[in-house]
């Protein structure tokens, strides 16, 4: 039993891996929305490369949890955990961006070939998520709050975008073919990832209302939207949680 946590660890590793194979394999195909043809960067492949990527965010949940509850953490776990997660939330979206931005310029009329140059700044994204992981493990450690967004948000969000490419909901498929708005998007969340804004975790202290408010809002504004959104409430949730933790620290000041 003392192993579990490092073998959930390790299943993390496992499924981004994975992730990045079908991503890696995946090529851009033409769809159909009401009567509207589009290309969809991505086929079926990116998308089970998306919900590998949520199978290794579960893995990485339990982890430590399992590890707490069974007394047996360790500077190994902790290391190996950062290790995992920088595939599984750094490459993988990585992986992802590239995919998007190499379809994307190749919807220009004049594209016959994409210089690496157009796509490298997607892995400027798990660049920054290692440096967030390493910077974590060697900050003092804490419960209270995250500085900078956990890289395992980032990479949930990303990918998030296969899926909104493949549905489409309120265009927002079509808009993310603008290699502009990846770029723009890619720095943003390089930057959240580092920076030092303080942002609540999602561990309930007690009973107490006054303290774990914005969790509560969050899970149930989440929620709520879900039925609206669909496959958009992952960004919807990711700007909640940085809205709710700004709120949150100036009700603290």
């Amino acid at each position: 039993m003392r192993h579990l946590p490092n073998i959930l660890t390790l299943g993390n590793l496992f499924f981004g891996c994975v992730a990045i194979v079908f991503i890696l394999h995946s090529q851009p195909f033409l769809s159909e929305v009401n009567g509207e043809s589009y290309w969809v960067s991505g086929t079926t492949q990116a998308y089970y490369g998306s919900l590998f990527i949520l199978a290794a965010a579960i893995c990485d949940l339990f982890d430590g949890m399992v590890a707490r509850w069974l007394g047996v953490t360790s500077a190994i776990g902790k290391d190996l955990d950062s290790l995992a997660d920088v595939v599984s939330f750094g490459v993988a979206p990585s992986m992802i961006l590239m995919k998007m931005l190499w379809a994307a310029w190749m919807q220009k009329p004049d594209a016959m070939d994409i210089s690496m140059i157009y796509v490298a700044p997607a892995f400027v994204l798990a660049c920054f998520s290692a440096l967030r992981l390493a910077r974590f493990n060697n900050a003092p450690a804490t419960t209270a709050y995250f500085t900078g967004v956990p890289t395992p948000a980032i990479g949930l969000l990303v990918a998030s975008f296969p899926l909104i490419n493949f549905y489409n909901p309120l265009n927002m498929g079509l808009r993310l073919q603008n290699p502009w708005l990846l770029y723009l998007i890619i720095a943003v969340l390089c930057w959240l990832m580092v920076s030092k804004m303080r942002l609540f975790t999602l561990k309930f202290k007690g009973f107490s209302l006054a303290k774990n408010w914005p969790q509560l809002a969050w899970v149930a504004l989440s929620l709520i939207a879900l039925p609206f959104l669909k496959i958009l409430v992952v960004p919807f949730s990711f700007l909640l949680y940085i809205i709710l933790s700004f709120a949150y620290k100036h009700q603290e000041a």
